[in-house]
């Protein structure tokens, strides 16, 4: 089988089990091409999005991992789990309190969420910072940090910067406890946290039993291949440079001369450079091609970040 060419980003619906390491691997057999990589991990418990970056598209992974992401997640009450999910061991068991049980049962009620799971949903919209899962790929010491803790070594990661840009309840259980949320995050935020920190501020303990991710930047459920395509599907489905380009980053139109020069690693004039984009920017050619990721300087010109190989 000879392998595909084409350079471009394909989006896989990862069923439960799968690592996202086992998505790339089987994409490479698939397409018989080793440039392969994803833009945000997938545990093998959650489903959802997973977004593969295929030849040169390699190179957009940079920016393409830092687009929020939109997951929708079921939180059990009551149950803790060393990874924080439902493929862990159970290591701690706190039931919900008597009043807790009365709230998820008077939820979509007359008067809507109560006050109980209101503020501690307010508190985890305000979030800014949180303290990564035990189990993680986080390396600490060079190693990873779902490793030592494989071992039974207690680790504590530094706390990371998150942004929170929606989290709502959508649904509450009181047999057996849970809730159901939707939230959009930015790069950077574990959802088996958000299970430990909101049961927390119920006074309880919590694991995630599910979680779905329905978006990551702009790519959608409703343009992701089944985990099983074929190699026709993949190809025939995969997004093109320009376009998997331009759902991460502003785009910058270039001339001909202009798109010489950037293909050489050289300052691009001002005179080249038809329409300016401040920070970083996707830079394409007159006949559509991306060319490189780049930054202007409304002084010098502009230079390139990361070159494309001409298609």
């Amino acid at each position: 089988m000879s392998p595909v060419k084409k350079s471009g980003v394909l989006v896989l619906d990862k069923p439960r089990g799968p690592t996202s390491h086992d998505a790339v691997a089987r994409v490479r057999r698939t397409l018989g091409i080793r440039e392969v990589g994803h833009a945000g991990t997938l545990d093998p418990m959650a489903t959802g999005v997973l977004v593969l970056a295929v030849g040169e598209a390699t190179k957009l992974v940079p920016w393409l991992a830092t687009q929020d992401k939109t997951y929708e997640a079921t939180i059990a009450l009551g149950v803790e789990t060393d990874t924080l999910d439902a493929d862990g061991r159970v290591v701690r068991r706190l039931p919900p309190s008597v009043e807790l049980l009365a709230a998820l049962g008077s939820f979509g009620a007359e008067f809507g969420i109560p006050a109980t799971l209101g503020e501690a949903l307010a508190a985890e919209r305000a979030r800014t910072s949180q303290l990564p899962p035990a189990f993680s790929a986080i390396k600490q010491g060079g190693e990873r940090a779902y490793a030592r803790a494989r071992r039974g070594e207690h680790t504590i990661l530094a706390a990371r910067e998150v942004n929170v840009r929606r989290l709502e309840l959508l649904a509450c259980r009181q047999e057996p406890p849970s809730l159901d949320v939707g939230l959009e995050v930015g790069k950077g935020y574990y959802v088996r946290a958000l299970a430990r920190d909101l049961a927390g501020a119920l006074g309880t303990v919590g694991h995630l039993t599910s979680l779905r991710r329905t978006r990551s930047g702009r790519f959608g459920c409703e343009v992701a291949l089944s985990y099983g395509a074929s190699r026709e599907e993949l190809t025939a489905r995969m997004h093109p440079l320009p376009v998997a380009a331009a759902q991460a980053l502003p785009v910058t139109q270039l001339t001909e001369a202009g798109a010489d020069d950037a293909r050489h690693g050289r300052l691009v004039h001002l005179r080249d450079i038809l329409a300016f984009v401040p920070g970083l920017s996707a830079w394409i050619d007159p006949c559509g091609d991306l060319v490189a990721v780049g930054e202007v300087d409304q002084m010098n010109g502009g230079r390139v970040t990361r070159g494309f190989a001409s298609s």
